[in-house]
């Protein structure tokens, strides 16, 4: 038998409850009840029997029932529960207790002051029922972490003109910065990149059983350590200057200690420490690059706040190029003999030219003496055809005819039919 038991009212003593076979006892007292059940992983959900016989499901239950089931539990809200013997059907892990609690609420970690920006910040959150942690594999996937930051909009803030935020969540699933799962105790990463001012930390805690929220005010100031790249005046050296400065009157000179890692062309991932800094303002110079592209500088920084609170900062990405120099122009003599050649080369195409011309002119003129020639022989042929008619009409010149009228004449009257033909009926 595995399942637990949280009432929201007054707790139940434990002479009040029995357990027999996942089953337990409610009685008239209590106004509402809150049942996290813990199940075998990837079981399906529990069905409740109620005194009367009468089950609920996950999926089917009355309006004032709420009802969370999870990969490994299920979390069951209830509104003034019938009095009487109660059992749960379903895989429940064994070795579970029943714990009575009065209410349920959550447990922030406040933010620290002053927190800097690019500060890489872990924060805890609690679960509580009747002031005591709750634990239970499980419990992550039943409940929603979620942490804003809201502008408070003051003026000569870098964040006058941010509204909300969701700057992280909170988990135990033993990852990242959580130590170790299913402990009850929740980790959270807030993204500090922010715009520095003053903000309202929202954090809530929620799922379709209950929501418990926690607020609080506070100011998110500049970081008190630079990390900028110094102009290069002279790039092709191929050497580089970082300007480092130290607010001494946040953090402590002593214990600033600087981590970069240069990262280039032909996969470079150079490791830069800086241990010891002999005063606030100090210049790192980088290890000289050669492969001509682009640089990046990642950097990290571990220090002590002047109240004794241990930071680490991450700093800005600095970027610079190693850019190849342009190939040096010719000499003197090379100028002249391009200038040579070039003149030879156009001389040979002066030539070339000129050729084609004098061969393209002729071979026109010759064309056009053919053509000439041609046309000159047919109008000779054509004359001495014209002369040699006119001189045959000359020698045999063409005979008159006899007009028409000599042959009227010689027609008699008596041969012509002057009747008339007959009407066509």
């Amino acid at each position: 038998m595995a399942w637990q038991s949280f009432a929201l009212a007054a707790p139940v003593k434990a002479s009040q409850a029995a357990e027999l076979k996942n089953r337990f006892r409610i009685d008239y007292m209590v106004d509402n009840l809150t049942l996290v059940i813990q199940r075998d992983y990837g079981s399906a959900p529990v069905v409740v029997v109620l005194p009367d016989g009468s089950k609920w499901y996950s999926n089917r239950h009355p309006q004032t029932v709420k009802w969370v089931d999870g990969i490994a539990a299920d979390m069951i809200h209830i509104e003034k529960p019938m009095a009487g013997p109660w059992q749960l059907l379903g895989q429940v892990t064994e070795g579970s207790t029943i714990q009575k609690v009065s209410k349920l609420d959550i447990e922030v970690q406040p933010l620290p002051q002053p927190l800097f920006q690019g500060e890489r910040l872990k924060v805890t959150a609690r679960l509580l029922g009747d002031n005591l942690t709750m634990r239970m594999p499980g419990l992550e996937y039943m409940v929603e972490w979620t942490s804003r930051f809201t502008s408070q909009h003051i003026a000569g803030d870098d964040n006058f003109a941010t509204g909300t935020i969701i700057v992280g969540a909170y988990k135990d699933n033993g990852e990242d910065l959580d130590e170790t799962p299913d402990d009850g105790i929740f980790t959270g990463a807030q993204n500090l990149e922010q715009p520095s001012g003053h903000y309202i930390l929202n954090v809530t805690a929620r799922n379709n059983v209950f929501e418990r929220e926690y607020v609080m005010p506070f100011e998110l100031s500049k970081q008190p350590i630079k990390a900028e790249m110094v102009p290069n005046n002279d790039p092709l050296k191929g050497i580089w200057q970082i300007q480092l400065s130290v607010d001494e009157t946040q953090v402590l000179l002593a214990e600033t200690h600087f981590e970069f890692e240069l990262v280039g062309p032909a996969g470079l991932q150079l490791p830069i420490i800086l241990q010891d800094l002999t005063s606030a303002e100090q210049v790192l110079y980088l290890p000289k690059v050669t492969e001509f592209g682009s640089y990046r500088v990642k950097g990290t920084v571990v220090s002590t706040a002047v109240g004794g609170r241990e930071i680490v900062l991450n700093l800005p990405e600095m970027f610079f190029n190693l850019i190849e120099p342009p190939k040096p122009g010719p000499s003197a003599e090379e100028l002249a003999e391009q200038a040579a050649a070039q003149a030879a080369i156009e001389e040979q195409i002066a030539k070339d030219d000129a050729i084609f011309w004098i061969v393209t002119v002729n071979g026109v003129l010759f064309l056009f003496g053919i053509v000439g020639i041609i046309v000159w022989r047919k109008k000779q042929s054509l004359a001495k055809a014209m002369a040699a008619a006119e001189e045959r009409l000359k020698q045999n010149p063409p005979q008159e005819e006899k007009p028409k009228e000599t042959e009227l004449e010689s027609l008699d009257l008596d041969d012509i039919d002057l009747t008339m033909p007959d009407d066509k009926s």
